[in-house]
């Protein structure tokens, strides 16, 4: 059973003044960066949490003895802190009484390891900890990118083709596991940000890219069959982080084995921040995980109006310009070096008026078809013949098919975007798209994230919203350490 916190977030603001007074008389002696952390998260209100959560707690039984405010407020405080593990906290809290007493606990009795697996465990809403189970068989390596910096092989225009209209149709459901950590971060960060003007819901700018995140050195598993000890047998293997796979980083150009985090972010907001996160398999291509995470996230967030779309070249396929134009999303989307037929035409060949293409030597192609699934007209050598060759006395191909041209077409909405890809205006828009990478690097360098001590996907989700919390936080306008002083000090006479 919860106890009701009748004081909200005034009771705990009044008790740690008290409690913090006994501790430092003279406030001023306190260093700087300390008081940096307290004014952060004495003026952050988590009483919500306590409201949200009552639902999930037994009506019957024994009251709990922590507050989950106090819990979730003490994990923020964790990873501020650069703590990783929460054993390690669980220390620190019982010999630092200022994290104790910032968390909201009485000093001579904090929670222990128990107690906030415990508050996990509400937060995860599935018995399970991981999405699939442990018992599979091991999957071999993704393939690397053929150059350095080149991608794990996937045509985007097939996978785009086929998954766009099964998103669309079938309405991605937002009852996942992770529900009641996303609901805990909307209301009181997420929709708090939006307060504060920060982001604005009805015409907002989304930057989408992913990142891989390290769980591990090694893929851990054991045997559950009773082969020879040494045998290479392909056997099903329990895994100790089954929603995990091996994954080809080209930034670093090695594997990695853990998550590929698809993050969405507001590209018009100043302090780059976080809109909705999917954690997906290593192996995934940008352009699959990004089909998934948009799709969740607009049954997460029905009210969010997009406006314009920024991403990379790893997303640039046809599908996806017809799915923007049809939703009247603007696309600013770097087109592909990778994929034929872009919009630069060989030097030795000229466009007629009528948009017939003209060979060196001066003939006019003939038309051999329409491709209607990227949106270009085929053309062809007109001395070609498909069984004799080409008769020209200087042939421009040695294919016995012939010299091909393609044009494309006007109503082609990958080439003829607006605006035009060679303006100021694209050109300045698509400049935020590195907000999203700005944001990754707040999470993976700054926050620490890759140094989760875990192995479940149920705390991989708690530790990344509770980064993405601490985001928002920062962007948000606090106080001065000086009015938080005199705050203190007037809280004190009036009791």
């Amino acid at each position: 059973m919860l106890p009701v916190n009748y004081g909200g977030h005034a009771a705990y603001q009044d008790t740690f003044v008290s409690r913090f007074l006994d501790l430092f008389p003279d406030p001023f002696a306190v260093p700087k960066q300390t008081w940096d952390v307290i004014v952060k998260f004495w003026y952050l209100d988590l009483s919500e949490t306590d409201t949200i959560m009552q639902e999930f707690y037994s009506l019957l039984g024994k009251p709990a003895t922590r507050f989950p405010s106090c819990l979730l407020r003490s994990y923020l405080l964790s990873i501020v802190l650069k703590v990783d593990s929460i054993t390690e906290w669980c220390r620190l809290l019982k010999i630092t009484p200022l994290y104790a007493i910032l968390s909201g606990f009485p000093v001579d009795d904090t929670p222990g390891v128990g107690t906030f697996y415990d508050f996990f465990n509400r937060l995860w809403q599935s018995d399970k900890d991981n999405y699939v189970s442990q018992i599979k068989h091991k999957k071999a390596k993704p393939e690397k990118g053929k150059k350095r910096g080149a991608k794990t092989p996937c045509d985007t225009d097939s996978a785009a083709a086929k998954l766009l209209p099964l998103m669309q149709r079938i309405h991605l459901p937002n009852n996942n596991p992770f529900y009641l950590v996303f609901r805990l971060y909307k209301a009181q960060f997420l929709d708090e940000s939006v307060k504060r003007e920060l982001i604005n819901p009805c015409h907002i700018s989304l930057a989408g890219d992913g990142t891989p995140l390290e769980t591990a050195r090694l893929e851990r598993s054991k045997r559950i069959c009773g082969c020879p000890k040494g045998s290479k047998c392909g056997c099903r293997r329990k895994f100790s982080q089954p929603d995990c796979n091996w994954g080809w980083d080209s930034s670093r150009n090695k594997y990695f084995f853990g998550y590929h985090l698809y993050m969405f972010v507001a590209a018009d907001s100043e302090n780059d921040l976080p809109i909705f996160p999917i954690l997906e398999r290593a192996s995934r291509h940008d352009m699959l995980s990004f089909l998934h995470t948009f799709f969740s996230m607009k049954s997460y967030l029905p009210e969010f109006h997009i406006e314009k779309l920024l991403l990379d070249s790893a997303h640039d396929a046809y599908p996806l310009y017809e799915y923007c134009k049809t939703n009247r999303i603007t696309p600013f989307i770097d087109l592909n070096p990778g994929h034929t037929g872009h919009f630069k035409y060989k030097d030795d060949f000229t466009i007629d008026e009528d948009g017939v293409p003209v060979c060196k030597t001066g003939l006019r192609m003939h038309h051999d078809g329409v491709e209607k699934a990227k949106h270009r007209e085929k053309y062809r050598c007109p001395l070609a013949n498909r069984k004799k060759g080409c008769f020209c006395e200087h042939p421009c191909s040695d294919s016995k098919y012939g010299r091909t041209v393609h044009i494309q077409q006007k109503d082609n909405p990958r080439i003829f975007n607006i605006p035009p890809r060679d303006s100021k205006e694209w050109k300045s828009e698509y400049n935020k798209r590195t907000s999203v990478e700005r944001s990754n690097k707040r999470e993976k360098i700054d926050y620490k994230l890759e140094d989760g001590r875990h192995r479940s996907s149920k705390m991989w989700y708690c530790r990344l919203y509770a980064i993405m919390m601490l985001q928002h936080l920062d962007a948000w306008k606090m106080p001065t350490r000086i009015d938080t002083i005199f705050t203190f000090s007037r809280i004190a006479n009036t009791e």
